[in-house]
C-alpha cells in the first residue's frame, strides 16, 4: 500500500509542477525531471525499482501510437529519406561512435560493455522529443522528422543492444545474422501493426455508434498490438507506429466529428499522466543507482557521461548536415525522388542536431539488464554503465531541454530580420 501512496503522491505533484512550468515557462519535463532528483534523495522515501517491462508494456505502445497517430502521414512519407536515415543510419553509428569513446575513456569497459553503453544511448526519444519541441512553433517539417525519426529508432536500437548484450553473454556476433534478423524484425513488425489496423477499422465499422466501445477498443489496441508483435519475436515498436499511421488514416473517414473529439480528449488526458510521470521516474533513478556506485567514482563517471554526450551530439549534428548536402545533390542531380519540400535548410539543420535528447526507452533498456551472465556470474559493469547511461539521459533533457527554447528563438529572429547588405550597399 505504501508504494501505491508514492505513486499517488508523486502524480499530484506532477500535475502541480505541471501547471507551474507554464507560468515560468520552463519546459515542463525539465522541471518534472530536477523535482524527481530532489525527491529522490528524500531518506524516507522507499526505493522505486522500475521494471523495464512495465515500462515497454505500459508507457511505449499508448506514446508511440498517439505520436504515431497525430503525425501526417503526406509529411512523413515526404521526409522518409531523411527520417530513415537519422533512424537507422544514425542510430548505428551513434552506437558505434559511443563505443569507441567508452572503450578507450573508461577503465574496465571491453568492446562487447562498450556496445552495450553505445547501444542503450543510440536512439533518440519521441516522449522527450515531443514534449520539449511542443509549443516552440517548430515548422511542420523539423516537427514530422523529429517525430518521425523518434517512432523508429527505438526498433534499431533495441537490436543493436540484443546483439551488444549476446556478445557479452558470449554468443559470437555474425554480420549477415544479424542483418537479416534486422530485417525480419521490421518487416515484421510492419505486416503486425499494419494487420491490426485491417482488425481495428473492421471493429470499428460495427460499433461506431457505441462511443464508450469503439474508444475503449482504440484505447487498447496499442496494447494489444505490441505483445502481439512481441510473442511473434519481431518489433512491437513498429507495429504499434503502423497501428498508428493506419488508424488516423481510416478514422477519418469512418468516425463522426463529435467521436473524434471525445477520443482525442481523453487520449490528452492519459498522455499527459504518462508524459509527466515518466519524467519524474527518470529523475528518481538518479539518487537510487547513486546509492549503488562508490562515492570515489561518481564525480568520473559524471564526466565520462558528459565526454559521451558531446560524442553523441557531434555525431548527430555530422550526420544531419551531411544528409542535408546529400538531399541538396540528389536533389540537383534528380538521381532519387526528391522533392524541394524534402530539402533541409541551415535552421531546420540545427534544430534536429539538437533536439536529439535521450529518454525513457534508454532507462528502461539500461535497467533491463541482465544481472548475471548464462553461467551465473554477475554482468560486468553493471552498475556503472547503468549509473552513466541515467546521467546521459539527465544531460541531454536538462541542458539540450533547457537551451532549445532560446536556440530556437534566436534562430526566428534570426530569419525575420532585414537583410541590411544591399542597402548598405
Amino acid at each position: 500500500m505504501e508504494n501505491y501512496s508514492v505513486v499517488i503522491f508523486i502524480l499530484a505533484i506532477m500535475i502541480g509542477l505541471s501547471a507551474i512550468a507554464d507560468k515560468i515557462r520552463l519546459p515542463y519535463p525539465v522541471l518534472l525531471i530536477s523535482v524527481g532528483i530532489a525527491i529522490g534523495f528524500i531518506p524516507t522515501l522507499p526505493n522505486i525499482e522500475l521494471d523495464p517491462e512495465v515500462i515497454f508494456l505500459i508507457f511505449l505502445p499508448p506514446l508511440l501510437y498517439d505520436a504515431a497517430f497525430n503525425i501526417s502521414f503526406k509529411e512523413f512519407r515526404t521526409h522518409l529519406n531523411t527520417i530513415g536515415t537519422l533512424a537507422i543510419s544514425l542510430v548505428f553509428l551513434t552506437a558505434s561512435g559511443i563505443a569507441v569513446t567508452a572503450r578507450y575513456l573508461i577503465p574496465g569497459m571491453t568492446w562487447p560493455l562498450s556496445f552495450v553503453l553505445g547501444a542503450i544511448l543510440s536512439a533518440t526519444d519521441a516522449v522527450a522529443a515531443i514534449s520539449i519541441t511542443k509549443g516552440l512553433g517548430l515548422s511542420h517539417k523539423t516537427s514530422t522528422i523529429l517525430e518521425g525519426e523518434s517512432l523508429v529508432n527505438d526498433a534499431s536500437a533495441l537490436v543493436a543492444y540484443r546483439f551488444a548484450v549476446a556478445a557479452v553473454t558470449g554468443t559470437a556476433f555474425v554480420l549477415w545474422r544479424a542483418s537479416l534478423q534486422f530485417v525480419i524484425l521490421m518487416a515484421g513488425g510492419f505486416v503486425v501493426g499494419l494487420a491490426m489496423g485491417k482488425i481495428l477499422a473492421f471493429i470499428i465499422a460495427r460499433v461506431q455508434r457505441n462511443p464508450v466501445v469503439t474508444i475503449s477498443f482504440m484505447l487498447l489496441m496499442p496494447f494489444v498490438t505490441y505483445r502481439v508483435a512481441e510473442e511473434l519475436h519481431v518489433s512491437g515498436v513498429i507495429a504499434v507506429v503502423l497501428l498508428g499511421l493506419t488508424t488516423a488514416r481510416f478514422s477519418n473517414k469512418v468516425l463522426p466529428e463529435p467521436l473524434k473529439k471525445q477520443s482525442r480528449s481523453i487520449w490528452e488526458i492519459i498522455i499527459f499522466l504518462l508524459n509527466g510521470l515518466i519524467f519524474i521516474l527518470i529523475g528518481l533513478q538518479f539518487p537510487y543507482v547513486a546509492r549503488n556506485i562508490n562515492k570515489s567514482q561518481i564525480l568520473p563517471f559524471i564526466g565520462y557521461a558528459f565526454v559521451i554526450t558531446i560524442t553523441a551530439l557531434v555525431l548527430r549534428m555530422a550526420r544531419v548536415f551531411l544528409q542535408q548536402i546529400n538531399l541538396q545533390k540528389a536533389f540537383q542531380n534528380q538521381k532519387r525522388r526528391i522533392s524541394e519540400h524534402a530539402l533541409l535548410d541551415f535552421k531546420n539543420s540545427l534544430i534536429i542536431s539538437w533536439s536529439g535528447m535521450r529518454g525513457i526507452v534508454s532507462l528502461a533498456i539500461a535497467i533491463g539488464l541482465p544481472a548475471t551472465l548464462q553461467d551465473g556470474s554477475p554482468f560486468p559493469e553493471r552498475i556503472p554503465i547503468i549509473f552513466i547511461s541515467i546521467v546521459v539521459v539527465l544531460f541531454t533533457l536538462i541542458g539540450q531541454g533547457l537551451t532549445l527554447p532560446g536556440l530556437v528563438k534566436l534562430l526566428k529572429r534570426k530569419s525575420l530580420a532585414p537583410d541590411t547588405t544591399n542597402q548598405r550597399a
